[in-house]
């Protein structure tokens, strides 16, 4: 018999709404993954990379050629000095590189700041390793960070604040004012942080993306932690990667060395080549946004208030003014009467918390979107 070490979790609402919306042939909106063609140049590359022989293990840092365009595109957006040969590791994806950051880490008995709604790995992931996370909600409907509730919660035990930004579920984003909260909070403890950043290049309406590689001092605590497949619409490739400062990362890759080793050969040289084109990331916040804005006009339609967002594939919907149904009530129902799969947002919170928000995602096709929102056109109220 196993004594199960996460005796709490069982099936995710992503894998439970997916199965409904295919019971009932519904427009799934609800997990977080394009229906469009990624890059027909980037997959030639990896074939190319395979016909060319690159099949065996490369390093288990991550190819050298890809580091280095790594530290290469750092230092262009955000002035970041970065060692591509002690402070980046290439992952099989960005979960991978939180849950081996954490595990680099946490000890028994450690605390972790985690703001919630909080990507459902996270608590997971911390609790495995014998430690315990400390919830913190972020403010409704601004989703924003409360920072004299973050430094009421900090004790001797606390190790690590997780932030994520553009944030899933709700598309908020970190501002100047948190950056100078966060160092005020860390300053002169022995707080790491680890920062989730996947959706980097996806953030709009011309905000800047407040990466952790921006501030020395707060670099030089932190696991900063990110994803080609958010990046190049492949979320199935699981690759990602994660910068820290030198120490912290060798520490990372005793971790790294016994569970994944190397990442998968032939896409770590198709994307250190693809990476010349800086051109391929830096329109995706411009695209994205066209998504987000047409997605948010076929909205208007509907009953339901749009919450703002800022970044990622998302935007969160609230509908307590027409409705008291719990949002995975309305969230199944949708589903079945209507042929629209979304997410509850509170399947994001530990206790279930639930402010009547549900989350599309609007990283779809627009004629995938334009069907979905005909259906919720008829939604009585």
């Amino acid at each position: 018999m196993i004594s199960s070490k996460l005796p709490t979790v069982g099936t995710t609402i992503f894998t439970v709404m997916s199965v409904l919306a295919n019971e009932h042939h519904a427009v799934n909106l609800g997990q977080g993954f394009p229906d469009f063609p990624m890059s027909e140049e980037l997959v030639s590359l990896v074939d190319k990379a395979m016909k060319d022989g690159f099949n065996q293990y490369v390093h288990m840092n991550g190819w050298p050629l890809l580091r280095q365009r790594l530290a290469e595109k750092a230092a262009r957006l955000y002035h970041a000095a970065i060692d591509p040969e002690t402070q980046i590791t290439v992952t099989p994806g960005g979960t991978y590189a939180i849950y081996t950051a954490l595990t680099t880490v946490l000890q028994p008995g450690d605390e972790v700041i985690v703001f919630e709604p909080a990507y459902d790995s996270y608590i997971p992931n911390i609790e495995i390793n014998g430690a315990k996370a400390v919830r913190v909600p972020l403010e409704f409907p601004s989703y924003s960070i409360p920072w004299d509730r973050v430094r009421a919660s900090i004790n001797s035990r606390t190790r690590m604040i997780m932030i994520n930004s553009p944030h899933n579920p709700t598309g908020s984003v970190l501002q100047e004012n948190d950056i100078e909260e966060l160092r005020k909070t860390v300053a002169g403890t022995r707080i790491l942080i680890l920062s989730d950043e996947v959706y980097e290049h996806l953030i709009f309406d011309d905000i800047p993306h407040r990466s952790m590689l921006r501030y020395p001092d707060l670099l030089e605590r932190s696991f900063v932690c990110f994803s080609f497949g958010k990046t190049y619409h492949c979320t199935g490739w699981k690759l990602g990667y994660c910068v820290s400062a030198p120490d912290m990362m060798k520490e990372f890759r005793k971790v790294h060395q016994f569970n994944c080793f190397s990442c998968d050969s032939p896409k770590q040289i198709a994307v250190a080549e693809y990476l010349s084109n800086e051109n391929a990331y830096l329109s995706l916040s411009g695209f994205m946004q066209q998504k987000r804005d047409f997605f948010r006009k076929l909205m208007e339609a509907t009953p339901f208030r749009c919450i703002p967002s800022h970044g990622s594939y998302f935007e969160c919907y609230s509908y307590g003014h027409f409705s008291n149904e719990s949002d995975k009530d309305l969230a199944i129902r949708l589903t079945k009467e209507y042929g629209i799969a979304t997410i509850p947002v509170s399947a994001f919170y530990q206790n279930g918390d639930d402010n009547k928000v549900l989350r599309f995602c609007f990283a779809k096709k627009e004629e995938t979107l334009t069907k979905a929102i005909s259906k919720l056109r008829n939604l009585s109220v």
